[in-house]
């Protein structure tokens, strides 16, 4: 039997995603993601930030749930 682990998705704040999966940080960063300790950080959807950022969503979430 295959567990699934639980996928990260476009919903989940990016405080959230950080503390299920810390490893999503060094992503974050290198996609220019730089302010992920900012308290707003803590409760943006990955959605809202990549938006601020201008990044593609799609592209993100793929690489983060590899």
């Amino acid at each position: 039997m295959v567990i699934n682990m639980a996928e990260i998705t476009k919903e989940m704040a990016i405080g959230e995603i950080l503390r299920k999966k810390p490893e999503v940080a060094q992503i974050l960063l290198e996609a220019g993601m730089l302010c992920l300790g900012c308290p707003s950080a803590q409760r943006e959807s990955l959605e809202e930030a990549t938006m601020v950022h201008g990044m593609d969503i799609e592209d993100l979430l793929i690489r983060i749930n590899q």
